[in-house]
């Protein structure tokens, strides 16, 4: 579902763009649109071509690769008031995804089309910084991830997962957790048994429990 955007009430929501320039906010008003999508659907798939630049004001969405056998690797996850680097890259660079995204929370979006992203990179200073420091920082996420899959053992990444949902209770299925970490179910299954044998976590049906996050830190250090 899409609406007008032209009251600009939601550039509250961005702080960074609070004092941008009037001709950069006309441009908004006429071209900016609000979508919202459900839990489950596809804000685009790999291989589609990039029609606008997205900014989050609810919600969140996470963002995969999928190799040719199916296995999935989550890149990262968009939420409030952020955008999405690979869209901006997408955009920068005139190329179709790379990848794909799935709505995980309820979303509300800014859609800004890419004719109208252009000109406000051309004209506006303030929209220009905006979408380039938010780039630098999802670009070092991104570098980040790949010294994680590239360096570190699956034990030390599958801590770091559990202790970055920030709560005691996880729930999430085996499958979730895999997808996340781009490894097969059974793998950590079975590294979920090892630690719920090291007394680390408790398995429960959907969930995961934390039981000892001091031995998880260790781990996720490691």
């Amino acid at each position: 579902m899409q609406s007008a955007a032209s009251n600009l009430e939601w550039l509250t929501q961005f702080p960074e763009l609070a004092q941008l320039e009037t001709p950069a906010k006309d441009i908004l008003a006429k071209t900016a649109r609000i979508a919202e999508a459900p839990i489950g659907a596809i804000g685009y798939r790999e291989g589609a071509p990039c029609g606008a630049y997205v900014m989050r004001l609810a919600g969140k969405s996470r963002v995969y690769k999928m190799s040719t056998g199916g296995r999935e690797i989550l890149l990262y996850r968009v939420g409030a008031g952020e955008t999405c680097v690979i869209t901006t890259t997408c955009l920068l660079g005139n190329s179709d995804y790379p990848a794909s995204t799935i709505v995980e929370e309820p979303i509300r979006d800014v859609l800004i089309p890419a004719n109208a992203f252009h000109q406000l990179m051309i004209d506006s200073a303030i929209f220009r910084k905006y979408v380039m420091t938010n780039y630098g920082a999802l670009i070092s996420d991104l570098i980040v991830l790949l010294d994680e899959v590239a360096f570190h053992n699956l034990d030390a990444r599958l801590a770091k997962v559990l202790l970055d949902a920030k709560t005691s209770t996880i729930t999430r299925t085996h499958q979730q957790i895999a997808d996340e970490l781009g490894t097969a179910r059974e793998v950590v299954s079975r590294q979920l048994k090892r630690l719920e044998q090291k007394g680390a976590v408790s398995l429960g049906r959907g969930h995961v429990e934390i039981i000892n996050r001091n031995a998880l830190e260790k781990m996720a250090a490691a």
